[in-house]
């Protein structure tokens, strides 16, 4: 079974910044929009960002301008390089093809605060 691992997630101060990872068993990432998606206490999950096979990125306007998502297709892994976060950035922080097609992984605990 595809297993998808996302870390490196954890306590930030606002304004500062964070590097998640997310690494998948097997070429599953080949060929698929990537996403990262992110889900609040109380709130549903939502789409953080994706990019493309070809690595065009998209943004959702909350995090546009401070969040960077790359991939390696070689390595089958895919990042989210997190700046100036603030206090509603805290969440649980998920990968994904963007069709969510994949058993969701345990997602990385990213929390803002001072």
């Amino acid at each position: 079974q595809v297993r998808l691992v996302e870390s490196g997630g954890g306590l930030a101060q606002p304004g500062g910044s964070l590097r998640l990872s997310c690494a998948a068993s097997g070429r599953i990432f080949s060929g698929y929009d990537m996403a990262w998606y992110r889900q609040a206490p109380g709130k549903e999950r939502e789409l953080v960002a994706r990019i493309s096979p070809g690595g065009s990125p998209y943004y959702v306007d909350s995090v546009k301008g401070r969040f960077t998502i790359s991939r390696d297709n070689s390595k089958n892994t895919v990042h989210l390089q997190m700046n100036s976060l603030t206090p509603e950035d805290t969440a649980v922080y998920y990968c994904n093809r963007l069709s969510a097609s994949l058993v969701w992984g345990q997602g990385t605990q990213v929390t803002v605060s001072s």
